[in-house]
């Protein structure tokens, strides 16, 4: 994951100070890219721990048109409850009442995670983060875009239109209330020679936090695609518009430059699934993950 560490580096070195909407502050750069062989090695950072079920959850998760972390909590994932967590408050005057990051606000969202678990009415109001990926994923004004991609690569796979989008303009106002627009906004397929490779265009890109967990996300998600249309994987390649380092992160960058790296692992899934909406967290092996502590830091909201 060198090409990682560099763009950590590079926004370090190069990026520019910049206000943001959370009003944490960033160093941010905008353009960068980077490129992984898939059939080398499946791309999961070893100079932190990364917990590889949590992005599947998330993926499937996103691939079953779901957008209630009800599913996701039920699950021990926790990547999203920020955002819900912050728009209940809010919604229920309580916001003054819990500062945010203090230790109320940390208690407070325990109780609020339990009733999204146990209570299906309060979930319901309150665990949805709106028209966000999976819905746009799977019904994009009618259009089931994961499904018509995955024939599309069958049918026609030299065809230039293999994209997925998740940026709906009409639906932004509604993602803003309880969650935010998407970050990872549109991915394109590529086959050429047998292989598939994926872009993705991520607008905005938490380089410390998020980018760890996109970059194996879609490593996954191109993997799964190649075994139900019968390629061998490609490259995946990660392009970011505004990517940044948060103020609150510089302290753990640091100190993950620091680390070296180990050899990254190998992805085993399962061979007899050939439809994409049949895969469960069972379906995926990991082999051979060697990694450095996990390194703990706060979401900016």
């Amino acid at each position: 994951m060198k090409q990682y560490l560099d763009l950590m580096k590079y926004i370090r070195d190069e990026g520019v100070k910049k206000e943001d909407r959370t009003g944490t502050g960033t160093i941010s750069v905008f353009g960068y890219q980077m490129r992984f062989d898939l059939a080398e090695s499946f791309p999961l950072l070893t100079t932190k721990k990364v917990n590889l079920d949590s992005i599947i959850h998330e993926l499937l998760w996103f691939i079953s048109g779901n957008t209630n972390i009800s599913y996701l909590v039920k699950n021990g994932v926790n990547i999203w409850n920020d955002w819900p967590y912050q728009s209940y408050l809010k919604q229920t005057n309580q916001e003054k009442n819990y500062p945010m990051h203090s230790k109320e606000w940390k208690e407070k969202m325990k109780e609020f995670i339990e009733q999204v678990k146990n209570d299906d009415d309060f979930a319901k109001v309150y665990g949805d983060l709106g028209p966000v990926y999976g819905k746009q994923w799977r019904n994009f004004e009618g259009v089931d875009q994961l499904d018509q991609v995955v024939k599309d690569i069958q049918l026609s796979p030299d065809s230039r239109r293999l994209i997925v989008s998740a940026w709906n303009p009409k639906d932004i106002p509604i993602m803003v209330k309880s969650g935010l627009p998407p970050c990872h906004t549109l991915f394109q397929f590529y086959v050429s020679e047998g292989k598939l490779s994926c872009q993705l265009y991520q607008r905005s890109a938490d380089v410390f936090l998020g980018v760890p967990y996109n970059i194996a996300s879609y490593a996954i998600l191109t993997l799964m695609i190649a075994r139900v249309t019968g390629l061998e994987p490609g490259e995946f390649i990660h392009t970011l518009g505004d990517a940044h380092l948060y103020s609150n992160h510089l302290e753990q960058v640091e100190e993950q430059l620091k680390r070296l790296p180990f050899t990254c692992p190998q992805l085993l899934i399962n061979k007899s699934k050939n439809n994409i909406f049949d895969f469960f967290v069972e379906d995926f092996e990991l082999i051979n993950y060697q990694s450095h502590p996990h390194i703990p830091a706060p979401i900016a909201v």
